[in-house]
């Protein structure tokens, strides 16, 4: 597992409380409980990324007023696509299955799936970081009245917003271990 997706896993699980430890060392049940830990980590490690996804789309929201204000329009177009691009990404994010499968289902999601998504939602981190830097980069230019900077910067935002949605339409697939 990767290192903020396991640490994250490691974390939750040396937060057990008494009751949840006792659970742990129970046979049959322990299987059970890791798999609940697990989910939960990745609830947290999305959680994450819905943050990080959030606070850009407040940076690009801010530089978008910016050029409003400015009367930049040839940029106004553009900078309110990636905003709903955004906006769109990041509630499907917020949204996504946590890794269950019913009990009857053919297909089962065991520990080994949890884990190979908890890799994948760690490498949605890293891109979500990607749009958060490029994102600070759009309103540093628009707030530096470098407007001819910021379509340049909207372009690069858009790039890492599209990079992001290709890679989390692949995730139900790499859950059931398809890919």
């Amino acid at each position: 597992m990767s290192q903020s997706g396991g640490s994250i896993f490691e974390r939750t699980k040396a937060q057990t409380g008494l009751l949840e430890k006792i659970e742990l060392v129970i046979p049959g049940f322990r299987g059970y409980k890791e798999k609940e830990l697990r989910r939960e980590s990745d609830r947290l490690l999305r959680n994450l990324i819905y943050q990080k996804l959030s606070d850009a789309e407040a940076q690009v929201k801010d530089a978008y007023r910016a050029l409003v204000n400015e009367g930049a329009s040839e940029a106004w177009d553009d900078t309110d696509h990636l905003i709903a691009r955004m906006d769109r990404i990041n509630e499907r994010i917020n949204h996504s299955e946590y890794g269950y499968a019913g009990f009857f289902d053919a297909i089962k999601v065991r520990e080994p799936d949890l884990d190979r998504m908890m890799d994948y939602d760690d490498k949605l981190l890293e891109m979500s970081e990607t749009i958060a830097k490029a994102a600070f980069d759009l309103k540093d230019s628009v707030d530096n009245s470098r407007l001819q900077e910021a379509r340049g910067k909207v372009t690069d935002a858009m790039k890492a917003v599209n990079a992001l949605e290709t890679a989390y339409n692949g995730r139900k697939q790499v859950i059931l271990g398809l890919q």
